[in-house]
Order: C-alpha cells, then structure tokens, then sequence
C-alpha cells in the first residue's frame, strides 16, 4: 500500500474532511443568519423591506457570480487555500456586521459573507474527491451538504434567542469569533491531497477555460440541470434566508418561538430528505426531472391553499407547506446530478457553475421582489405589512414556478436526445438500467 493509500484508508482522512465540513456548517450559518434578524435588522438600520431584502440579494448576487472565478482558483491554489481565505472573509465581514450601525456598512458585510461563502462548499467538494476512494464520494458529498445544513438550524432558534437575550452586537460578534478558531485548525489540519499523492493544481489558459463553457452552455444537459435547480431552490431559500421569519411572525401571526420551529422543520426536510431523494434518483434517472416537476407543484399547491386560506393559517397547515418547500432544497441537487450525467467529464466543473448559478438568480431576484411588493403595497413609510400584503408579495413565486416548469419540459426530451447522440455509452447504461428495473424478481 502506497503512502497517499494509507492516507485515504487512516482515520487523518476523516479529520481533514470533518475540519473542511466544520468550515461549510459555519459558512451556512452565516449565509442563514439574516433570516431570523431581518426584522431586528430593519430596525437597527431603520430600513424598508425592499432595502432589507438587498441584504440577502447583493449576498447571494456575490455567491452566484462567484461560482465559475471560484472553480478556476480551485485548481490553481488548492482546496485548503481557498477554505482558509473564505473562513477568513466571512470572519471579517461578520464582525463588520456586529459593530455597524450603517446600511452601507451592513450590506458591505453582506457582499464579503457572499464572497467567503461562494470558496467554501466547493472546496470541500474537492477535498472529499482527493482524500476518499471515488465509490464514497457521492455518500459523503450528500452526508458534507446534510451536516452543513445544521447550520441552518443553530441560526433559527438559538441565534433568534441570542438576539433576543443579549442583543445584535454580542450575537454576531460572538459567531464571528468561531471563525478564527476553524481558520487555524484549517491551516494546521487541511491539506490539498494526502502525504504521497501528486498536486491536484492545475492551470487552464483562459481560451480553454472559455471554450469549455460555452460548450457547456450549448449542452441541453446543463440547461436542464440549471433550470432544474433554478425551478426547486429559489422558495426554500427565500423562506430561510429572509421572507420566512417576517411571514410567519406578521402575516400568519404564529409568534417568534413558532416561526423559528417551523424554520427549524424546514432544515429537518432538508437534511432528512437529501439521502432519500439521492438513493431514489440513482435507482430512477430517466425520473429525474419528473421528481423536480412533482416537487414544484407540490410547493406551489400548499403555497396556494396558506394564501387562500380564510385568516390566519393553522400551524399545521403552515407545516405542511414547509415540508413541501424543504424538499426543494434537496430536489436542487438533483440539477448537479444532471449535469453529472450529460456533461463529459472534461466540462463537469463548467457544467456544474452554470447550473449552480440557476437556483441562486432565482433566489436573489425573488427576495427583491418580495420586498419591493410588500412596499408597493403598503401605504405611505411604513415597514408594518398586512397579511395582504405578505400575500400579494408571495405570490411573486408562481411567476418563476410557471417559466421554470415550462423550461424543464422543454429541455427533458433534448437533453435525452443529445445524450444518446453524443454519449451513446451513457444513454444505453442508463436505458438498460431503467430496462432491468421493469423486471419482475424472480424472473
């Protein structure tokens, strides 16, 4: 057994790869911070909805713009360079948020947490390719995204306690103190590849790195990946990162404690969901985008019956559309798997920027507009919006649900076509899989 063989069977590879999750847990818990003081915030900048909600936009504007110069500086300077500049950034930006009392100041700090966020799960990605053998790595990329998601959790119930108990500056300085200590433990535990393993480092010249995404782009595959993550992720995320809270809290009057539960459910859909969706679409990939159009309706339809529903929601009816609307987040992935799938491997990372972009477009457009609605909607300089105004700017979502939907019926067929015209290996595995599935046991 060679050197970097031991390294990847031995308990180090582990720490590495928990250290490196350890990096993305806090990263989403920066990313989600925002969501449980939107309406503390709009009081401490003295702030309308429409320019709270650009907060979260110009963050995950950062995000997706960040995605494709990302990838390239991956394979320049390595995974542990970039999760140690991301912890870095989100540090500072998170202390800048602590202290400022500025709009300006406030959504300079959100643009860094953007920034840091946009180096982090992508390196971890890479981290889990390079330490683990290649028939792990699709358990442990789904097992990094559930655990990464319980920092979704700590900023719902326990962050709204803390803002709650000891006020803005103590909560946000105080989490922004855990970055320094996991940027050390980055610096003295991460590595790029195992003792003994060549250098993943690599540099494409910009025609190639060019050439390799407008092929990408061209791919029907990649459309139907984007448009498949673009359609699922922007209702989740527009509920956890910022509408969520306010909505429960003001419109459907469920009180704080209630609304940061129900918050709490939407990352329990998230977490406990990921793994079952995954098993089901490596048993079913012909279904994939018939999943992402059953799970768009399913969002759409409990949307419809909260904001018919006569005075305020019943708490489990509220559950219920949460549950729906958390299984869009792992219903996302299912647009990386697409791209997995259709794209060669030369173009993966590409493929996979492009689809990325998708679901964090939508979401960043679809919390402005929600908060330019509730303005529009409101008479006069006032930020207490009515239930009908929560329910006029929610139904901004059908808007993206409908041109989403009609786009992943549209590229489902081309994508198949082209797949069996340009990787007829792939489409003949794929197709007798779905052949050896339709046979009964025991025949």
């Amino acid at each position: 057994m060679t050197a970097a063989e031991a390294a990847i069977d031995g308990g180090r590879a582990r720490v590495v790869w928990l250290t490196a999750v350890a990096v993305y847990f806090l990263a989403v818990f920066h990313r989600s911070s925002l969501g449980v003081a939107g309406i503390v915030a709009a009081d401490r900048f003295d702030i309308s909805a429409s320019q709270l909600s650009t907060f979260t936009m110009v963050q995950l504007l950062v995000y997706a713009g960040m995605q494709v110069p990302v990838g390239i500086l991956l394979d320049r300077y390595g995974p542990q360079r970039l999760l140690f500049c991301g912890v870095v950034l989100m540090t500072l930006a998170q202390l800048g948020f602590a202290f400022t009392g500025s709009f300006a100041g406030g959504l300079a700090a959100r643009v860094f947490v953007g920034m840091g966020d946009a180096m982090v799960f992508i390196s971890v990605l890479r981290i889990i390719a390079s330490w683990f053998p290649p028939l792990r790595n699709p358990v442990l990329s789904q097992v990094s995204a559930v655990l990464g998601q319980g920092g979704s959790l700590v900023a719902a119930v326990p962050l709204a306690a803390a803002l709650s108990s000891y006020g803005w500056t103590p909560t946000f300085a105080a989490s922004a103190a855990l970055g320094f200590v996991l940027g050390l433990l980055v610096l003295l535990i991460v590595r790029d590849v195992p003792p003994g393993a060549p250098s993943s480092r690599h540099v494409k010249d910009a025609r190639t790195v060019g050439r390799d995404l407008r092929l990408a782009w061209m791919d029907p595959g990649t459309r139907l990946g984007l448009w498949s993550h673009f359609t699922t992720q922007f209702a989740a995320n527009v509920m956890g990162l910022l509408w969520g809270y306010p909505f429960f809290v003001s419109s459907e009057h469920t009180g704080r404690t209630v609304a940061g539960l129900l918050l709490s459910l939407l990352v329990v859909t998230m977490m406990v969901a990921g793994p079952v969706m995954g098993s089901f679409i490596a048993r079913n990939p012909w279904q994939r985008s018939t999943l992402v159009l059953s799970i768009v309706l399913g969002i759409a339809v409990t949307w419809t019956v909260v904001l018919l529903w006569p005075g305020d929601a019943p708490v489990w009816l509220l559950a219920v559309m949460v549950v729906a609307t958390g299984l869009g987040g792992p219903g996302s992935m299912i647009g990386f798997d697409v791209a997995r799938t259709f794209a060669p491997s030369s173009r993966l990372g590409s493929a996979t920027g492009i689809v990325n972009v998708g679901g964090f477009v939508a979401s960043l457009l679809m919390v402005l507009a929600v908060g330019l609605l509730l303005d529009l909607t409101t008479p006069g300089s006032s930020t207490s919006y009515s239930p009908r105004s929560y329910a006029i700017a929610m139904s901004a979502q059908y808007v993206f649900w409908v041109l989403g939907g009609v786009q992943i019926w549209r590229y489902r067929n081309r994508a198949r076509a082209h797949l069996a015209e340009h990787q007829p290996s792939t489409f003949e595995q794929m197709t007798r899989r779905r052949r050896e599935r339709r046979v009964p046991r025991g025949r």
